[in-house]
């Protein structure tokens, strides 16, 4: 099953191994990444609003193959494959293995397909750790596997904070365990769970202990994502339907009585969920990755959901059916044909802004002290460079006025910031999304800044593809 499930999962996402920008966010880890292996660590040069585990994955990998996109790529489908995998074998204990084997793939399509999700998000590094950590939780018994189990929700929560809610959740289940058990081995897995992710815990901590700059690990991990979390929500009516159709799909399947909760395994799955959906409303916010944290276990609901309908109305299924299955993976078949394309015109399959904006900077030999990337920011990586400033190591932070005070700067607002880079550091060099708004259409203020002083101090030098590339007059 393993094999099965790489094949498929290579099959899919290799494309996108040599496609250079898919998500902002997976351009900040590397960049991040990069500078740990540079000998920074995360926060004190580069900045970003995520725990440190994240980063080291992509240091990791960094510190072995180089820069390598391809590497990368590669490490994000061997999470995609383990999650798969634990989430078939998760699945054979609540129904066969038919039902595990299309939830599992159902499962790598999710993780796979559709827009960011195609690159190596958290939330990808996240779950690869979650669900096998869930599997231990199910299946073992030995106090020992849960200090497995609470290490790998301990580097879980290293990954993607907001995975506390789910792991409080089914530590909360344990502790119920041990109240309905009343045995000393019951006591003996919550303490050994708790320790295990302690212990991770402590780990992300002792570097920045060492150099005296705990605090500053306290500050970027957990004072601004919840600094983050009050001043960045979406209204209810945009959280709404992700709540409906998942709240939906588990009463109709316990309604039906597909799913019991007296099934340990299957109240894990819907605590899990739970745990995530609290999060998110905690949260105020759900962007379409975010959903990655509940597309394994949900996958297995919904599987068995389709098998009881199946069964019950036993439709007959025209063989067409199986052959728009194949068709499922269209994004892939395009990005097979893109990098066929671009090897025919470019003579290398890598394409996208992340290779041919570094290329033209370079042979045409244009200033590269303090260039600033509005846009395709992953440039800064094969150009050996570093964003101007803390805040704008993910271009989106520049507008987060509610994280500056934990960019250890004297510049208070994104104002401030704009106006320190465009003015002081004036860079010579400004990359910028073609015919794009600079900001989120939002940040009015920002972008009437922004775009007149770039009208008046730059002009074009070039358009490379969707980019534009601006030079300081």
């Amino acid at each position: 099953m393993f094999l099965i499930l790489s094949l498929v999962t290579l099959f899919i996402r290799l494309p996108f191994f040599f496609r250079d920008y898919i998500d902002r966010d997976e351009s900040t880890f590397i960049l991040l990444g990069q500078s740990w292996v540079d000998g920074n660590l995360p926060y004190s040069v580069l900045w970003d609003l995520k725990p440190p585990l994240t980063f080291a994955f992509f240091a990791l990998i960094i510190s072995i193959f180089g820069k390598s996109f391809i590497a990368i790529r590669l490490f994000g489908a061997l999470l995609v494959i383990v999650t798969a995998f634990f989430t078939y074998k998760i699945g054979l204990r609540i129904s066969t293995k038919k039902v595990s084997f299309w939830a599992s793939l159902l499962c790598v399509a999710l993780l796979s397909l559709f827009g960011s999700v195609q690159g190596v998000m958290s939330e990808h590094i996240c779950m690869a750790f979650f669900i096998p950590a869930l599997y231990l939780i199910a299946t073992k018994t030995n106090g020992y596997w849960f200090l497995i189990a609470g290490g790998l929700m301990g580097i879980c929560l290293m990954t993607k904070l907001n995975m506390a809610y789910p792991a409080l959740i089914l530590g909360l289940y344990l502790c119920y365990s041990l109240l309905k058990d009343k045995k000393t081995n019951s006591l003996w897995k919550v303490f050994m769970y708790l320790l295990g992710i302690l212990i991770i815990i402590s780990l992300t901590i002792l570097p920045y202990y060492l150099k005296g700059e705990s605090l500053l690990w306290w500050n970027s991990v957990i004072m601004a994502p919840l600094e983050y979390i009050e001043a960045r929500r979406y209204s209810i009516t945009k959280l709404a339907p992700s709540f409906i159709l998942i709240g939906s799909l588990i009463f109709l399947a316990w309604k039906k009585e597909i799913i019991s909760f007296k099934n340990k395994t299957t109240l894990l799955l819907v605590l899990s969920i739970t745990g995530v959906m609290l999060s998110f409303l905690k949260g105020g916010r759900i962007n379409g990755h975010y959903l990655i944290q509940v597309y394994p276990m949900l996958a297995l609901i919904f599987v068995l959901l389709v098998k009881h309908y199946i069964t019950i109305y036993r439709p007959k299924i025209p063989k067409a059916l199986f052959l728009l299955l194949l068709l499922a993976p269209v994004e892939s078949y395009l990005e097979y044909i893109n990098i066929i394309k671009n090897k025919l015109e470019q003579g290398t399959f890598y394409n996208g802004e992340g290779f041919s904006i570094p290329r033209y900077i370079m042979e045409n030999n244009l200033e590269t002290k303090n260039i600033f990337f509005l846009g395709y920011h992953i440039g800064y990586w094969p150009l050996d460079k570093l964003p101007p400033s803390k805040a704008a190591t993910h271009p989106s932070n520049i507008y987060r006025d509610e994280l500056y005070p934990f960019y250890n700067t004297s510049r208070k607002n994104s104002m401030d910031e704009l106006r320190y880079i465009m003015e002081e550091l004036q860079p010579k060099t400004i990359v910028i999304r073609k015919n794009k708004r600079i900001f989120d259409k939002k940040e009015i203020e920002e972008n009437e800044y922004i775009e007149a002083y770039l009208k008046k101090h730059y002009k074009v030098s070039a358009n490379v593809e969707n980019a534009t590339i601006l030079q300081r007059l």
